[in-house]
């Protein structure tokens, strides 16, 4: 994995660098609501996240560190969250 893609599609122990944060075209405001809270995280365009954990079922909510701090969301939210992946380590 070494494109840029949402942060919803990721798997356990994917890392990479986040480049956008929200929707820039949006003006619903649940969605302007929701990049607000993610900035409050520490979810900010080039923050280090690595994904740590999925949940039991339908890998929801997911875990993630986002550079020294962990925090899980469900995937709904982090599918507003673009990151460039860095390519995948051999087992």
């Amino acid at each position: 994995m070494s494109d840029t893609q949402k942060l919803s599609h990721a798997r356990k122990g994917a890392r990479g660098v986040i480049v956008r944060v929200g929707d820039r075209a949006s003006t619903d405001e649940h969605a302007l609501e929701l990049e607000r809270r993610l900035l409050e995280l520490g979810f900010v365009e080039g923050a280090r996240v690595e994904l740590l954990h999925e949940g039991l079922f339908g890998r929801d909510p997911i875990a993630m560190k986002v550079d020294d701090m962990r925090v899980a969301l469900r995937r709904q939210e982090a599918a507003s969250l673009t990151v460039r992946f860095e390519p995948a380590r051999p087992a």
